[in-house]
């Protein structure tokens, strides 16, 4: 599988980026700067904004004002085959893996070459041997290359995931935006699913934005967090600053629902 090593990553740019839904605020204007190859964990109470804003980063939602830029890209102004050949480049891992259940693990993996092939009207497209064997190769990477045949509504939910993240590397992305990829697993693969995203963050230099909902595994595996509440930037720093005071100021009155490890 072609490694992105050799890319040259850039940062990602929030410029006072906002999102209203009626008279509903979801992300007040945000401005914040992701660093290459940075593993950025989000984290925040249910409401805060996490999703919207990595919807907002593949343009899944339009802001409502703002600007997003990747190096010299301006993200909010890309249309058409420039905007689809963003949303490949920033892969989206789902909380409920998002993929068809009918098919095989290898053809779901395989669907990640659709973000970059146009003209491909069905899932009846022949797939080149290349793109066969590079997904066999992610699938290998994730240590799911003896499920390939099996269907995917065959497997564990981690097992899912885990195919999920390979259908996404075939993407060839430079950012992997991951929206609360371990809220449905167990904490086995919760650790499986977050040591695949660690290793392939230190070995590709891809960047990850990543969605958490347990502080614990936002502690050991992210390079840095922001914490939102009230799609307000409450919070930026690493994790050994999310102090008594921080978690506070990112749950609010829900602090007391914060599992004890967190504030201990």
């Amino acid at each position: 599988m072609t490694s992105t090593s050799a890319r040259s990553p850039s940062a990602l740019s929030y410029e006072a980026v906002t999102k209203r839904f009626g008279r509903k605020v979801a992300v007040e204007p945000l401005t914040l700067t992701v660093m290459p190859g940075e593993f950025l964990g989000i984290v925040g109470p249910s409401g805060a904004g996490k999703s919207t804003l990595l919807r907002l980063t593949n343009r899944l939602i339009e802001p409502t004002a703002g600007r997003i830029r990747y190096g010299d890209i301006d993200v909010t102004r890309l249309r058409g085959s420039a905007l689809r050949r963003w949303r490949a480049s920033a892969a989206m891992i789902f909380q409920q893996f998002n993929l068809v259940p009918r098919l095989d693990v290898l053809t779901n993996v395989l669907i990640g070459t659709l973000e970059r092939n146009q003209g491909i009207p069905t899932l009846f497209k022949q797939f080149s041997k290349e793109e066969r064997a590079r997904a066999i190769l992610a699938l290998d990477r994730l240590g799911m290359a003896d499920v390939a045949r099996q269907r995917a509504d065959s497997l564990s939910g981690g097992q899912q995931q885990r195919v999920a993240i390979a259908r996404a590397l075939l993407q060839n992305p430079q950012l992997i935006l991951a929206d609360e990829p371990v809220a449905s697993l167990d904490p086995h693969n919760s650790r499986a699913v977050m040591d695949a995203l660690q290793q392939i963050n230190e070995a590709d230099r891809i960047t990850i934005m990543c969605n958490l909902h347990t502080l614990d595994i936002a502690r050991e595996y992210c390079h840095r967090l922001v914490g939102l509440n009230a799609g307000k930037l409450v919070f930026d720093g690493p994790p050994a600053a999310l102090d008594r005071n921080a978690l506070a100021a990112i749950y609010g009155d829900e602090l007391s629902t914060v599992e004890s490890s967190a504030v201990a």
